[in-house]
């Protein structure tokens, strides 16, 4: 069909106003009730969709920020008697680590090196490697801590004697307390 002026449009319908009584109806020729229904309905639906995102997003962004904003948590353990320990000799002791959640079963025990270096004095080193976190072990007769991972080596008071390890093993602070030694605990000290 062609329009008047020779083209492959139709000519536009002439718009029709409404019959007396009757409510104008949109160029869809949809009543303006339904079309309030409709503004209504969308607006809710984009209301509740809003409302769960907030629901799911808010728990999600405290999750990702809760360790800039969290402490992590430091406790005094005793790991035994001063008189347990002997001048000289370097013991692995076992305590509650201090950021264990609830869940955490027997992985919440962790341990530390520990000497005793005179009467009054205790120097307490993490079990744990500055390379990659593995555990290191104690030799009494070399006076070394080796790492079985990757081949790190630290001298008796715990510098990096060869191997990758890029950092000292870290320190715990030590103190004794009503004839009791305890170590001020904190997340695994990785460096």
């Amino acid at each position: 069909m062609l329009g008047d002026a020779g083209t492959l449009f139709p000519a536009p319908l002439p718009i029709l106003s409404p019959e007396p009584g009757m409510d104008a109806v949109a160029p869809d020729n949809t009543p303006p009730a339904l079309l309030k229904r409709r503004r209504f309905l969308s607006r809710i639906s984009i209301f509740l969709s809003t409302a769960a995102a907030a629901v799911v997003g808010v728990p999600v962004v405290g999750f990702l920020f809760s360790p800039l904003t969290r402490k992590p948590a430091a406790r005094w353990r005793s790991v035994g008697a001063v008189d347990g320990f002997k001048i000289g000799e370097t013991v692995a002791v076992k305590f509650d680590d201090a950021a264990a959640l609830p869940w955490s079963g027997v992985s919440a025990r962790t341990a530390a090196w520990l000497r005793r270096d005179d009467e009054t004095t205790f120097t307490a080193f993490a079990v744990n490697c500055t390379h990659l976190g593995c555990p290191v072990q104690w030799f009494a007769d070399p006076k070394l801590f080796l790492c079985p991972c990757h081949g790190g080596v630290y001298n008796a008071d715990g510098t990096v004697a060869g191997g990758p390890p890029p950092r000292p093993l870290p320190r715990y602070e030590v103190r004794v307390e009503a004839g009791q030694v305890e170590i001020l605990t904190s997340q695994i000290p990785l460096g």
